[in-house]
């Protein structure tokens, strides 16, 4: 019988469902190791927030003090530092700031100094090299070198309080983690550069202004620049002086769009733009929030308050984050003669040991940013035959160079070659190629400075205001209260004096007729001490008119219906109480847009509803629905306000179009636009409607019907648009953008609230109150304060986010701090 052949055994392939069996097994393992790095990330992350927790009770050695000194907080977290002198209580302010703000304070001195690129990265590396061209850290130095030896010895005590606090922590904040990098120390010069980094946040914006004046000033008819940049409204509403006048509206002669087509087409938005136009709403809203640090304040003599005793209200406007920006505390320690104690409460800096806004118990003060004119771009004249040379009042003078290095996390260091002159640093270039220098008073060591504390021993108006003229802090609008019932405002700060020009133009200082002459003395700051009418307000609006506003120059005054609001409501109190001083910080009518309301009802005629089922919708809802107020629920509102817009992009496009033309990225943002805005939509000039309309009636109805496509692009019930849809305030951690799934943890819940720009409770998705205070010197335990986000800066912390809910609701908590429920005693090693 034959044998079979041998048969050579083959593998067969893998079944299509074992390699997929398998594949998925491989994927399942992929998918817990990162679960489990994820996890174990976590858990790090959350180990080090448990280590880096603030102590709270107990007692810990702090070296250098001379007694101990308790720290009492209260159910908020918000703490009274009690110590037997006020270095002491310096010492232990750092230690505190330290333990629970230390991330907020590098970010500040590093934003100043332009060292962010150092701990994050390339992306900050832009940011950095415009901010170091103002080498703050050399003037920082400066000051701290020159500082009085009081002032020296409370920083002194202040920085070695922060790195004794920072060092106390079982482990640096979790923001150096997730950076992989570890805190640098406190140095004194350090606290200098927060007040910088305050310049910048205050201020700054003032270069872009005066730069796009100049532009515009060059590139638009006489008449076109002055109807456009009219120096106030209608809506004006300053402690001294009524509206100034309107400029008048430009002719035909001047301009005539009708016979300038090509300039028209400015008019029609581009594709792009149309498609993002709710975008283009928020981002607008935005960069005007960014561009405009504002703040209300007020203060109500002892005639007109219920109890007889005078009553101050202040609310600083600023981009909200977490953690805010002030940080509460009140500091105690025994007054120097005559028994008793002085007693500092309100809101501090961290980074900085001085309370900067609040009471001392005789005297009680708040700011505003003034939007004097404290900066001129200087246009340099140049020589081909003279390069590296600049011309001066005694000849060409060689450019200062300042090698700066600037240090970048996972990359190159970069150095950046800082030309200076005489008058400032070189900053940047103008639309014809020029370069520009910039003097302003914050590269100044006299204009820089700590004085503030100052205030601490002030007793009466007189004694305020002194100090208030002593100090370096941005210049602000000053408004203070004493305890026998009287209220004052000025300027607090240094104001440059000039000679030759008024500032509003950058211009050449080159043959010396234009320059800056010291600084006005304290005796000539304007001030108001005891108004007949017995009220003060600011709301970064203009103050004053005449001589004292050519003093104060003009960088951008907001417009004045936000002011004229508070000052209504203000002369309608005969006897004021502190709520109803809160009552007028919530203050959410919109009576700004009244009368842009009833603009849209007059063009929505039923001839232009007929026919036009969305037009016809959008006037009853504008008709029946709107109660006056900028409320999360209104769809009236948000119409209203973006119709507004919609004119204004349209209207404003045309007459820029020459500005643009010159410099594509030139937006006409300016605070008082609002003026020439409603003359043009009410007295509808025939040589200044678009060639695309035949009548004015055509071009605002366009505008409705623009205005209508924009809004159904978020959904088509019109009804649904509401004010609260995009007014959603949005509070967050500086890494939250940047580390995936971090927002949840770190954010405060997104909240639909009321408010906007034009009114007293100024709102906007990333800006708004970042405190609100009232109270009476001498009265304290009547006051009442409210903050966006807690005192802590760790996420773990009770105190982390605690404030935020009565702050978005409006409802007062006690402006001293309540009874201590942690005890935390320092003592000396």
């Amino acid at each position: 019988m034959p044998t079979a052949p041998a048969v050579q055994e083959i593998a067969a392939p893998p079944r299509p469902r074992r390699g997929l069996r398998r594949l998925g097994f491989a994927l399942a393992i992929l998918a817990a190791l990162f679960v489990l790095a994820v996890l174990g990330g976590g858990l790090y992350l959350r180990s080090r927030m448990q280590a880096s927790l603030a102590q709270l009770d107990g007692s810990r050695a702090l070296p250098g003090l001379s007694a101990p000194v308790t720290v009492e907080r209260d159910a908020l977290g918000v703490p009274t530092i009690r110590g037997a002198n006020r270095v002491d209580v310096a010492r232990a302010t750092g230690f505190l700031h330290a333990q629970e703000r230390f991330f907020q304070m590098d970010l500040l001195r590093r934003r100043a100094s332009g060292e962010l690129a150092e701990i994050l990265g390339a992306p900050l590396l832009k940011l950095d090299i415009g901010d170091r061209v103002h080498r703050f850290r050399a003037v920082a130095e400066a000051v701290y070198h020159h500082a009085s030896p009081a002032n020296r010895a409370l920083l002194d005590a202040y920085t070695e309080g922060v790195n004794a606090g920072l060092a106390a922590l079982g482990s640096p904040p979790f923001e150096y983690a997730l950076l992989r990098t570890r805190p640098v120390p406190w140095r004194p010069e350090d606290s200098v550069l927060v007040v910088e980094a305050m310049y910048l946040d205050l201020q700054a914006a003032g270069i872009t202004r005066e730069s796009n004046l100049g532009l515009m000033h060059d590139t638009l008819p006489p008449a076109l620049y002055a109807f456009l940049v009219p120096k106030g409204t209608e809506w004006d509403a300053p402690i001294l002086g009524g509206p100034l006048p309107a400029p008048p509206l430009p002719g035909p002669e001047v301009v005539d769009l009708r016979r300038q087509p090509a300039k028209a087409a400015a008019l029609a938005p581009a594709p792009v733009r149309e498609a993002s136009w709710e975008k283009t709403e928020e981002a607008r809203w935005k960069a005007e929030a960014a561009l405009a640090p504002g703040s209300n304040n007020w203060a109500v003599a002892g005639s007109h308050t219920a109890d007889g005793h005078a009553l101050l209200a202040n609310d600083m406007h600023l981009g909200l984050r977490i953690p805010n920006t002030w940080y509460r505390a009140s500091l105690v320690w025994p007054a120097e003669s005559g028994g008793g104690e002085h007693r500092m409460t309100g809101v501090t800096l961290p980074g900085t040991p001085a309370v900067v806004a609040g009471s001392n118990g005789h005297v009680a003060w708040g700011f505003t940013n003034s939007y004097g004119d404290w900066m001129d771009l200087i246009v340099l004249e140049t020589d081909p035959a003279h390069p590296g040379f600049y011309r001066a009042p005694d000849g060409f003078r060689p450019f200062e160079h300042a090698s700066e290095v600037i240090r970048v996390h996972g990359g190159k260091p970069r150095t950046l070659d800082v030309l200076s002159t005489i008058w400032g640093p070189v900053v940047d270039r103008d639309h014809l190629g020029r370069p520009r220098a910039l003097a302003w008073t914050a590269h100044h060591e006299e204009a820089v400075n700590l004085d503030l504390l100052g205030l601490e021993q002030a007793r009466t108006i007189e004694e305020a205001m002194a100090a208030a003229h002593r100090s370096g802090p941005p210049a602000q609008n000053f408004m203070v209260a004493d305890e026998s019932g009287r209220i004052g405002w000025t300027i607090i700060g240094r104001i440059p004096r000039r000679v030759g020009f008024d500032g509003e133009l950058p211009t050449s200082w080159a043959d010396g007729s234009r320059r800056w002459d010291g600084w006005v003395a304290p005796e000539e700051v304007p001030k108001i001490v005891d108004p007949p009418s017995g009220r003060l307000w600011t709301a970064n609006n203009r103050t004053v008119d005449g001589d004292p506003l050519r003093l104060l120059g003009d960088s951008g005054y907001d417009l004045g219906a936000r002011a004229r609001q508070i000052r209504d409501d203000l002369m309608a109190l005969d006897k004021a109480t502190p709520r109803d001083l809160l009552a007028i910080q919530l203050d959410d009518r919109a009576l700004f847009l009244a009368r842009w309301r009833e603009l849209l009802l007059k063009v929505l005629t039923p001839e232009a509803v007929a026919g036009h089922p969305r037009r016809a919708e959008l006037r009853r809802l504008v008709e029946t629905t709107w109660n006056g107020h900028a409320a999360v629920g209104s769809a009236a509102y948000r119409i209203v306000r973006a119709y507004r817009f919609a004119l204004s992009n349209q209207l404003f496009g045309a007459l820029t179009a020459a500005t643009v033309a010159a410099d594509p990225s030139f937006e006409y943002d300016l605070a008082q636009s609002e003026g020439p805005l409603w003359r043009l939509v009410t007295e509808r000039p025939p040589h200044l409607l678009s060639p695309k309309f035949h009548t004015w009636d055509e071009q605002l109805l366009a505008a409705v019907d623009a205005t209508i496509g924009r809004l159904a692009q978020q959904g088509s019930d019109l009804g649904q648009r509401t004010w609260g849809e995009v007014n959603r305030v949005t509070i967050r951690h500086p890494m939250s953008a940047g580390v995936p799934g971090l927002s949840r943890f770190v954010d405060m819940p997104p909240r639909a609230l009321p408010g906007d720009s034009k009114m007293p409770r100024v709102q906007g998705a990333g800006f708004g109150a970042s405190e609100r205070l009232v109270v009476s010197p001498g009265r304290e335990e009547q006051g009442f304060f409210e903050m966006p986000a807690g005192q802590s800066g760790n996420p773990l912390s009770p105190h982390y986010g605690d404030s935020n809910p009565a702050w978005a609701k409006g409802e007062p908590r006690p402006f001293l701090p309540g009874p201590a429920v942690n005890r935390l005693t320092l003592t000396p090693r």
